[in-house]
């Protein structure tokens, strides 16, 4: 009796085991538990930091996460409007816009907020240049100025992916957890 697998089914095995482990190699994420939230409550995006060399990455990112905040059923998304300034590279303002519009929430009566900060946004150097995003996300209860729930991810894509869609992929699996509490 022939115990041996046809080469076709070995063949298949293995180009599943390495796409496997290609897509596991392509993104990093570490988040908490969910906590319970209210969906019919007020929230706000704070203005994300930015840790990178990209001008505006923290605005790209805000202005993603502040559109999945109200595409995975957030009532009410108030935007803070003192954001409309450009970032500097190495802004080293980024606590003071993030409290100012931490005050600016309390003073509106807002129940959440999302605060983040952008670790990475750039396009790898090298023949592909495959897309690459790292994020931080928080969400504040605004009232305390406690942090409910974090999450922190990192994602690559391929090289015809575009970086605001590998970014999205990763703030939305991140939102995803943090909201999964919500009611």
């Amino acid at each position: 009796m022939n115990t041996m697998y046809p080469i076709s089914r070995l063949l298949k095995a293995s180009t599943l085991a390495l796409l496997l482990a290609a897509v596991a190699a392509c993104s990093t994420v570490d988040r908490g538990k969910a906590p319970a939230l209210s969906t019919d409550a007020t929230w706000t995006v704070l203005p994300f930091a930015n840790h990178t060399e990209t001008p505006m990455a923290g605005n790209r990112a805000e202005s993603i996460a502040e559109a999945l905040l109200t595409a995975r059923g957030i009532g009410k998304v108030r935007r803070y409007t003192a954001t409309a300034q450009q970032e500097a590279l190495f802004d080293a303002g980024d606590t003071k816009r993030q409290d100012d519009a931490l005050a600016w929430a309390r003073e509106q009566g807002i129940r959440y907020a999302l605060a983040g900060s952008v670790d990475e946004w750039r396009y790898k150097v090298g023949v592909d240049g495959e897309p690459a995003a790292g994020v931080t996300l928080r969400i504040i209860d605004v009232a305390s100025g406690d942090v409910v729930w974090s999450g922190v991810g990192g994602k690559s894509g391929w090289s015809r992916e575009a970086l605001s869609a590998v970014a999205q992929k990763l703030i939305r699996e991140l939102l995803n957890t943090g909201l999964s509490g919500a009611r």
